[in-house]
């Protein structure tokens, strides 16, 4: 049906790799996104990867047993597939998807980086949210979105089975939601007001 590959082409955003100024890492619990990071920066796409994360906000606390935050997760999975330690920026407050994308640019920002191009790996099901997150605080920036699939969660299967379903039109829901007020601060500047 056209509505659900509209969804699909919408939620699961994904480009092939191009050679980038660093690779982001947007959060969560799910390894899958840092072995994908890690594939890309072993084959030469980026020369540094920032990931980002403490843990999710409604929870309060870092769900990943032996960690205190995601970030710390991300990295001893990056490290292990094969990317030096010095390769690897430290973000570690971000408490959710915007906050990633707002933490990371203070980083890069305080490391005196030019983002020209960037290589986003978010979870398959969150790229376009993180995405535009992303986007918001690097304006100026060119993203290639090189997405994992998580959850068993892709653009093939997600409308077979409830689960999966309410997950992405969760997504799909949280890009309208969770977007007001920035959309309400860019309607006031282009205004003038």
């Amino acid at each position: 049906m056209k509505f659900i590959q509209d969804i699909t082409d919408f939620i699961f955003v994904e480009h092939r790799p191009q050679k980038a100024d660093i690779i982001f890492v947007p959060g969560g619990n799910q390894g899958a996104i840092a072995v994908k990071a890690a594939m890309l920066f072993r084959e030469g796409y980026a020369p540094l990867i920032l990931p980002s994360g403490r843990f999710s906000k409604p929870v309060g606390h870092c769900m990943i047993p032996g960690y205190e935050t995601e970030w710390e997760f991300l990295r001893d999975i990056l490290t292990e597939q094969g990317v030096p330690g010095e390769a690897v920026l430290e973000e570690k407050r971000a408490t959710f998807t915007y906050e990633n994308a707002i933490y990371s640019r203070q980083v890069t920002d305080a490391a005196g980086l030019t983002i020209e191009r960037a290589i986003l790996c978010p979870q398959a099901c969150h790229a376009r949210r993180a995405l535009l997150y992303y986007e918001i605080l690097y304006p100026d920036t060119e993203f290639i979105v090189c997405p994992a699939v998580t959850r068993g969660i892709s653009r093939d299967n997600w409308f077979l089975e409830d689960e999966k379903i309410d997950i992405v039109l969760g997504e799909l829901e949280r890009c309208g939601s969770q977007f007001h007020e920035i959309l309400r601060e860019y309607g006031k500047k282009k205004r003038g007001i």
